[in-house]
């Protein structure tokens, strides 16, 4: 009688495709552990509290809206560089813009500094489309390449100057710059419907004030300052009178 004899098998006879999801379930715990760390430690202790919002990082995943050498810092509590002079928006202040703006399934968005695409990815996981305006090409195409990844598809990238608003699908429910702006960018306020909000973060360093701009009626605004915070200005952003003496 033949008896069969009992096989230990050891790390060198896993296959190649055990061993990569051994360590493919080992960086989605790590990252989700991240992910929660992010939230629990950096967004909900800046004052965001909309359970809403909060689901929503863990739904749009985002390290895989940085270069692949930037993933261990995805999660971190800074601006990000991406290139060209540009960052990503730290966490807690995506999610301070998110919890202001309110965004609902109806909503039209405009997004002006499409970036990493990190936030046009949430905004429109909440919204019904949202057109995001690039300057860089380069930006431009990553950020498209990487929401048809994450199957996001109720976006409209562009590349182009819209620092002073984005009139061909104009008037929006709700209007997000990326950057700081020294002054308020009235003309993007007037492609507001009325009920629209806009966000922007106005000022001169090294004082600059997160805004919530609220069109009220065809012909009033309300302006609310949230927060101090600085942000690199956008490119061909208006510039303020400077007076010579």
């Amino acid at each position: 009688m033949t008896q069969s004899a009992n096989v230990v098998q050891t790390p060198s006879d896993f296959s190649n495709e055990a061993r990569f999801n051994i360590a493919g379930d080992a960086a989605g715990f790590s990252n989700r552990e991240a992910t929660f760390n992010m939230i629990e430690q950096q967004i909900r202790t800046w004052e965001v509290l909309d359970p809403v919002v909060l689901e929503l990082f863990n739904q749009v995943p985002r390290e895989n809206f940085v270069a692949e050498s930037q993933q261990g810092l995805a999660f971190a509590d800074v601006e990000l560089p991406i290139g060209h002079g540009q960052t990503m928006l730290s966490p807690k202040l995506e999610g301070r813009i998110l919890q202001a703006l309110n965004v609902k399934k109806t909503d039209k968005v405009l997004v002006v500094g499409t970036g990493s695409g990190y936030l046009t990815a949430l905004l429109a996981t909440l919204a019904q489309h949202v057109d995001t305006v690039e300057v860089h090409q380069e930006l431009s195409d990553l950020a498209k390449a990487r929401l048809q990844k994450q199957n996001i598809h109720n976006v409209t990238l562009h590349v182009g100057d819209a620092v002073n608003g984005f009139t061909a699908n104009a008037p929006y429910d709700v209007i997000v710059f990326t950057g700081s702006l020294p002054l308020r960018p009235t003309a993007a306020e007037k492609m507001l419907n009325v009920g629209g909000r806009l966000f922007a973060v106005i000022g001169e360093m090294p004082i600059m004030q997160a805004t919530l701009t609220t069109r009220v009626s065809e012909d009033s605004f309300r302006h609310d300052a949230f927060f101090e915070t600085c942000l690199p200005a956008l490119i061909n952003a208006p510039q303020a009178t400077k007076f010579e003496f």
